[in-house]
């Protein structure tokens, strides 16, 4: 009897090549996704200096100019950033949107031109903030190995498989988490979607850890988990994907704490945790369940950005937990167009609680700005 193909690792991505057909129905198939046979060394480690802690001015002058307007999603989360062009900001504009992205976390700029730049440019934009991200799976445009490319398009047998296993397509996580120094800031950058659906989730893990008693932070703080990318490598391999790294396990704190805000913030998600250090495997059972469970159904510590054309959303792996909602899907034709491209810009190796009055590794004090 012959093996029965794996369901997806991830039902918002393609994993193998896809078929000329979807080609033909993209509005941007330049951006569709490739394998191309490239082999990327792990990233040596590097300073990482924060653009927004070159800030100095909180009124943010460079980049909330005359006629921008800023509008929370959420009162402590998110925030939509319009009458501003990315491809237009100077480097000190660019400092001073990092200062917002710390602050609010997820900010969405809607209708912008760097959505037709081209992928070079957009890999020129998110260089301003830090070292780039080769993720070992994923398609990528082609010549630009940094895109990580999302693409649902039909997809009926993959889905119906996919949620005859599984009751949601929810996956939260934060980007590439088992890198050693993982991202700080990312773009998702939205070229086709459906008209209804699609949306991302956030969830601001600063404030879910907030609302822990201090007895169990003072336990979470002293936590370490192993973070891999060997169950999404493994599962590629069987279903016949190219994989372009090796395996990387790395320990991060369970708690983190923010370069720029002083925040200490939950570090944990549901795609890459595989093991918290010191803790029997019914212990991390428990644990794990109930973290995920409060980062997920916290709805007052959510914000839920909704898709616009052309629009582009900027905002921090670090103080946050995302996942997108595949909804967008009729008994017919299966997915409905969905297309958008992501880049990462890796930052520094998460601070762990103990280190939060030390200096970080740029010499600068961490704390709160």
């Amino acid at each position: 009897m012959a093996k029965e193909k794996p369901i997806s690792y991830d039902i918002n991505l393609p994993y193998t090549e896809l078929t000329d057909e979807t080609s033909k129905s993209t509005r941007y198939p330049d951006y569709l996704p490739t394998w191309d046979k490239i082999w990327f060394d792990p990233l040596p480690p590097f300073v990482f200096e924060d653009p927004a802690l070159r800030v100095k001015d909180a009124s943010l002058p460079n980049l909330l100019k005359p006629g921008t307007k800023v509008t929370p999603i959420q009162p402590g989360l998110g925030a939509i950033l319009e009458g501003v062009q990315l491809d237009q900001l100077d480097s000190a504009g660019r400092d001073e949107l990092a200062y917002l992205i710390s602050h609010r976390k997820v900010v969405v700029l809607p209708d912008q031109d760097l959505i037709d730049a081209g992928p070079a440019a957009q890999q020129s934009f998110m260089d301003h903030y830090g070292k780039r991200n080769y993720q070992p799976v994923s398609g990528s445009v082609r010549g630009h190995p940094g895109f990580h490319v999302i693409h649902r398009d039909g997809n009926k047998e993959e889905i119906t498989r996919f949620l005859e296993a599984r009751t949601s397509t929810t996956l939260w996580h934060q980007d590439v988490s088992y890198e050693i120094q993982p991202p700080g800031y990312v773009m998702l950058g939205l070229l086709q979607g459906p008209e209804v659906g699609g949306d991302t989730v956030f969830t601001a893990t600063d404030a879910a850890y907030n609302r822990l008693s201090p007895l169990l932070q003072s336990f979470l703080d002293r936590l370490q988990a192993v973070h891999t990318s060997s169950k999404m490598i493994n599962h590629v391999k069987a279903v016949g994907g190219l994989v372009r790294k090796d395996p990387v396990d790395t320990i991060h704190p369970l708690v983190r704490v923010h370069p720029v805000t002083g925040h200490r913030c939950l570090f944990i998600n549901g795609e890459f945790i595989t093991k918290i250090v010191g803790l029997k495997e019914p212990e991390q059972k428990v644990l794990t369940e109930f973290l995920l469970n409060h980062l997920m159904t916290g709805h007052d510590f959510q914000a839920r950005v909704k898709w616009s054309p052309r629009s582009i959303v900027l905002f921090d792996n670090r103080s946050t937990i995302h996942s997108a909602i595949v909804d967008y899907i009729d008994e017919d034709h299966g997915a409905k167009p969905r297309h958008i491209f992501r880049l990462c810009a890796m930052a520094e190796k998460p601070i762990p609680v103990h280190a939060e009055h030390t200096t970080n590794g740029n010499g600068e004090t961490n704390g709160t700005r």
